[in-house]
This record gives C-alpha cells, structure tokens and sequence, in this order.
C-alpha cells in the first residue's frame, strides 16, 4: 500500500502537467485571448479600433450638435455664470450685500480656418472624454486575463475611483477654476488703450489645459494609496506634515489661477480636503 500510494500520486501529476496546457489554451480561447505576442498585438489593435470607433461617433456627435455644445463650452465666459450667482446667493446669506460686475470679453478667430479647426479638436477633445468609461472597460477587458479574481475586482474599485476623481476635477475646472480665471484674465488691463480680444484658439486651449490639470491634482488619494502599499510613506507623516502640504498645497493653487484671493481659497479648499482624504486612505491600508 506505501509503495502504491506514491505511484498514483506521481501518476496523478503527470496528469496534471499533461491537462494543465490544454487548460490554459480553453481559457484563453474563451476570454478571446492569444497566448501568442502576435494574437495579443491583434486583440490590442482591435481594441483600439473599438475605442477609436466608440469615440469618433461621439465626436461626430458633439461636432453635429454645435449650437448645444458651443452654448455650454462658452457659458464660463459670460458674465452671469451660475457660479457667480451662487457666490452671490451665498454671500447675501451671510448677510454681505455682494454683487458681481457685469463684462464683456470678445472672442475672435484671426485665421480663416480657425474656427472650423477649432470645432473640430474640441469635438474629439470631447469625444475621447465621453468615451472614457468605455476607454476604461476596454483596457480592464484587456489586462483582465492576466489577473486573478481577487485582483479584477481590486482594479475595478481603483478603476472607479479614478474617474470619479478624474470627473470633479473636470466639474471643479468648469463651475470654478476656468471662469474665475477667465473673467480674472479677459478684464484685466495695463491701460485704458488697451483692449483684451481674445482668441477662440486661445480660450479653448485654457479651458482644455485647466480641466486636464485639474483632473490629474484630484488624484492625490489614489497617489496616496499606490504609495501607501508600497510604504514610501504612512499616516503619520502625512499628519505631521499638515502645515507644509497646506502651504504647498496654496504655492500650486496660487501657480494655476490667476492672483485673486477669492479663487486661491476656492481651489485651496478642495485640493486641502483631498489631502485630508489621502491621510484617511493610508490609515485603511495600515488597518
């Protein structure tokens, strides 16, 4: 019986080691995956063309609906924005009789083409920004076969979390950043002489720049969190280094907007509670 037992399991191996590439080649064929460099090159490239398909119907879209997306792309320029009628609201609340001045920026194209060139960049801007859960499934499908359960259902959280980060930061740029800055930008005026014509390239290229810049600051707590795991850095520090981040955290507010006290503390104030929220994301991991 002794000697019995170590051949069935020697058996049972090699029968193991037989099945197991048979197994993996069924696996990979049901997730339409290759195991081969090329057959993984071909699921990437056609994954590309989804991307590039699902996003170039939403250009097409956007571009086609021009008075519907123009009308809220040029709505932080004028000088009733909802964001100056809640800061209005709020201060009267409190009991300060505060009320915006009314202006006027123009807005001019100097080359012929301009305009025509500048809807079509922005509907692609827009359209890979609305196509980003879709970017977002098609590279979790990709990477997926390679990764065990308990790590798919990791990065679908992380993945989440990201574009919802990614997405205040936008909404932050749009109510916030981007019409403080421009009404701030477009009135102000060396001299009386001088007359501000700002250029559609010019307004469409800030506002990109800003929504992108704001949507990178708002991953702080996922910064925080990769570096967290890896142990560059604790609770503790963040902690203790509260005073300096408050003073960094102002230095980069200061860098993206323009120099009104207003808006400083508008963006120090959520970039400060996202810091907070990072300190709360490395005392979970710790836990």
């Amino acid at each position: 019986m002794q000697k019995a037992e170590p051949e069935q399991n020697q058996k049972q191996k090699e029968t193991i080691q037989k099945q197991q590439p048979q197994l993996q080649n069924e696996i990979a064929e049901e997730d339409g995956n290759l195991l081969t460099f090329g057959g993984h090159l071909e699921v990437f490239r056609q994954m590309l063309f989804r991307i590039l398909g699902v996003a170039g119907l939403i250009a097409v879209a956007v571009f086609c609906f021009k008075d519907f997306t123009w009308s809220i792309l040029m709505a932080p320029s004028e000088w009733d924005f909802c964001t100056y009628r809640w800061l209005e609201t709020v201060m009267q609340a409190v009991g300060i009789d505060f009320h915006f001045e009314e202006y006027h920026v123009n807005l001019i194209a100097t080359d012929l083409s301009s305009q025509f060139m500048t809807h079509i960049t922005t509907a692609v801007y827009l359209g890979l920004l609305g196509a980003s859960p879709y970017i977002l499934y098609e590279l979790f499908h990709f990477i997926s076969p390679a990764l065990y359960e308990n790590e798919r259902k990791y990065s679908v959280q992380v993945a989440g979390i990201i574009y919802v980060l990614f997405l205040l930061g936008v909404l932050m740029s749009y109510f916030v950043l981007f019409p403080i800055s421009f009404r701030f930008l477009g009135t102000y005026s060396v001299s009386a002489k001088v007359v501000s014509n700002i250029t559609l390239d010019s307004y469409v290229s800030t506002f990109v720049s800003l929504t992108l810049v704001m949507g990178l600051v708002f991953q702080l707590p996922v910064i925080a969190f990769f570096l967290g795991k890896m142990g560059f850095i604790t609770s503790n520090q963040l902690a203790d280094y509260r005073k300096h981040s408050l003073v960094a955290i102002m230095l980069v507010a200061a860098i993206i907007t323009p120099p009104d006290l207003m808006t400083l503390i508008l963006v120090t104030i959520p970039l400060y509670l996202l810091y907070e929220v990072s300190i709360g994301v490395v005392r979970w991991i710790e836990h």
